[in-house]
């Protein structure tokens, strides 16, 4: 309970504490000149009222020790002891952005760790986790291409759901095409002044309902901006699992990229072409897009104070409370 009270306290008024000083003056005064006294009475000896007053006799400073507790109470709560929270608002223009994400079998490949599809999943929480005020939607493709996502704030659902990401959701393929037009229709209604798209594949287009030209050319008219990546290595093959009656086997599999395609999606778009050959390469790609797209944000600061001085308040009433009664009770004087 008193750690919690303590707990982020700041004084709205800390000279009050210089007010201390009295207490060390009247201990002082109380320890060096006290009370002098002149006896009314004369007895030879004290021995037969020693022991019944010595409990009392020890304790006589006590209402003395109650009152100094209070005044230190009392200087303390004029210093006004206060909690003080701070409170955030974020205004200004964030980004809607749709991440397109290639997730045909070819994504099983091992020349990433674990392998393509895990490593493009991590990246992309972590591109999520750096852009706070923007809209953010998830689009998968394959043969085919589906929404995992609408554009949303709330983060929390969207890693979810990148999360939940996996081969074997659609069709088998490498829709390019498809996979840009549906991300573009997420956009189309976006009052947003910047809207992006990063599109992320390891193949070529070989399936879909679209042309990829055609996607191009409905981005541009939505002036949304592509980002295209390229994932692979570039020593030729990688290591894939394929799939067998008789089980999983890992065979090498030829990287085919169509880089040329992507150069002019991202080049006609106003974008801009990566080739990632690796983790660290498509981590750094990631990195790279996000401080070429930066939100307009203006942060201000509100700071709250609770009051914390009413406690104080209460136990100095209380000490100089049960110091009044001990004083003309107990350690009462007689005339």
């Amino acid at each position: 309970m008193l750690y919690d009270y303590l707990q982020n306290i700041t004084f709205g008024q800390p000279l009050f504490f210089l007010l201390f000083i009295l207490i060390p003056i009247l201990i002082w005064i109380k320890y060096t000149r006290g009370d002098k006294r002149t006896a009314a009475l004369r007895i030879s000896t004290i021995k037969g009222i020693s022991r019944n007053g010595s409990l009392k006799y020890t304790f006589q400073n006590l209402p003395f020790w109650l009152r100094i507790l209070a005044l230190a109470c009392i200087i303390t709560a004029l210093a006004r002891p206060q909690n003080q929270y701070n409170e955030t608002r974020r205004e200004g223009e964030g980004i809607d952005i749709i991440l397109c994400i290639d997730v045909s079998g070819s994504m099983t490949a091992q020349d990433f760790l674990p392998n393509r599809m895990e490593a493009a999943k991590k990246v992309a929480i972590d591109f999520v986790n750096h852009r706070p005020n923007d809209r953010i939607g998830v689009v998968i493709f394959a043969g085919e291409s589906f929404t995992q996502c609408p554009l949303t704030t709330d983060h929390f659902v969207l890693i979810s759901q990148i999360q939940q990401i996996r081969n074997g959701l659609l069709e088998d393929g490498t829709a390019i095409g498809s996979g840009l037009a549906t991300s573009v229709d997420r956009l189309r209604d976006s009052k947003s002044k910047s809207k992006v798209v990063i599109l992320l594949t390891d193949g070529v287009n070989n399936g879909g309902l679209i042309d990829p030209s055609t996607a191009k050319e409905i981005a541009k008219a939505f002036h949304v901006k592509v980002y295209t990546i390229g994932v692979g290595t570039t020593a030729g093959y990688a290591p894939t699992p394929i799939p067998t009656p008789l089980g999983t086997i890992t065979q090498p599999e030829k990287v085919s990229i169509d880089e040329k395609l992507l150069q002019n999606i991202a080049n006609e778009t106003g974008g801009k072409y990566f080739r990632a050959t690796d983790n660290s390469s498509l981590e750094q790609i990631y990195a790279d897009i996000n401080k070429m797209e930066k939100s307009k944000v203006q942060i201000t600061t509100f700071h709250r104070f609770t009051e914390r001085f009413y406690p104080l308040v209460f136990i100095a009433l209380g000490l100089l409370f049960l110091e009044g009664i001990l004083r003309y009770t107990v350690f009462k004087k007689f005339p």
